[in-house]
């Protein structure tokens, strides 16, 4: 049960966007395709959808084959809902209109339950008569995403449904809608390229690089156990740093570190949250000088000088917790943290894994 694609390929024309995906989505699973623009996912929603045609591979759900070569359900036929970047909400339509468009076939009554019910789900009961150009951006996305829950389909798309909401209500808005993608309890498929928002949203991500799935897992594993560079930087901030390994440990700047790879130059990506910041003189940790300290709210960004150890200066970002004060010129101390810490060899092929340092 649930959502399968199955060894997905497409290209327009000579342009290959998607090579051989394949995933799963169990029921009510939030799953979350995170990426760069242009890497194929909202190809991937379109195929799901049946607005574009599969030409290689096979999409099921609940056992229903939906798409394969030379075989397509209409999209009308799915039970799939789509969510749309800019929520195309029809202006000469008001929201208890917009939300029973895809709802013409049943009687009225149970059309106008289901509009009631979708609508009290993301908390709009009472806007049923208002005009889309009369609601707040974060309203317009809860009514396309009623209007997409209406006709109870199997699962659930959505393409960058957050993107053109301002950063503080788009918290507000990504919150509500988990909580009705949890409730709903069918399969979601969610596009965005932002990371914070996978990490909120999903349950599991499929990190996508040039139209392959790079990595899969929840989103602890992606952030905290990365299997490549791409990976590491995607999902969050790092510090690169030169390392060398020999026999299992890279020596850095920072000290020495395991390093399950083959001997030779790599390099260190650290966390910002993964540098400790010590006092001078603390043993096993290397000096280094405070550049720049700023409080950011929940935490404090500190911006330090640290010799390369040839001759040159690294410039490393540190995340502390609020209310450390810094002076710009003070001497520190740093350390890394090895659960923040991912050794890879300098120069690792696209697409390469290595085991994590």
């Amino acid at each position: 049960m649930g959502l399968h694609i199955h060894d997905i390929h497409h290209a327009f024309g000579p342009k290959q966007v998607l090579r051989g995906v394949s995933l799963e989505v169990a029921p009510g699973e939030i799953l979350c395709l995170l990426g760069p623009s242009g890497d194929g996912k909202t190809t991937l929603l379109r195929l799901v959808a049946g607005l574009e045609p599969v030409q290689q591979g096979r999409i099921t759900l609940d056992g229903t084959t939906l798409a394969a070569p030379g075989r397509e359900l209409p999209p009308e036929a799915r039970h799939v809902g789509f969510v749309f970047q800019d929520y195309a909400l029809f202006p000469h339509l008001n929201v208890a209109e917009n939300v029973g468009f895809g709802l013409s076939r049943l009687p009225k009554a149970e059309r106008a339950t289901r509009i009631a019910e979708a609508l009290a789900r993301v908390r709009l009961e009472d806007r049923g008569g208002a005009w889309p150009h009369q609601l707040s951006g974060g309203m317009q996305q809860r009514v396309a995403l009623a209007r997409a829950l209406a006709p109870r389909p199997a699962a659930l798309l959505l393409d960058e449904a957050f993107a053109s909401l301002d950063a503080r209500l788009r918290e507000q808005v990504r919150d509500d809608t988990l909580h009705v993608l949890q409730e709903a309890g069918i399969p979601a498929l969610i596009v965005t390229h932002d990371a914070e928002e996978a990490m909120f949203m999903a349950d599991r991500i499929a990190l996508m690089r040039a139209g392959r799935v790079e990595q899969l897992g929840s989103p602890e594993e992606l952030y905290l156990r990365p299997q490549t560079p791409f990976a590491a930087r995607f999902l969050g901030e790092v510090n690169d740093i030169p390392a060398i390994v020999t026999a299992g440990m890279a020596a850095t700047p920072l000290g020495m570190l395991a390093a399950d790879m083959p001997d030779g130059p790599a390099q260190l990506l650290l966390r910002p949250e993964g540098v400790r910041v010590l006092p001078p003189g603390h043993p096993g940790a290397a000096p280094a000088e405070v550049e720049a300290c700023r409080l950011l709210g929940p935490t404090t960004m500190a911006h330090m000088a640290l010799p390369d150890g040839q001759g040159g200066i690294l410039h490393i970002h540190a995340r502390l917790p609020p209310g450390v004060a810094l002076r710009r010129g003070e001497a520190v101390s740093l350390q890394a943290d090895p659960q923040r810490a991912f050794v890879f060899p300098l120069g690792l092929p696209d697409g390469c894994v290595v085991a994590r340092g």
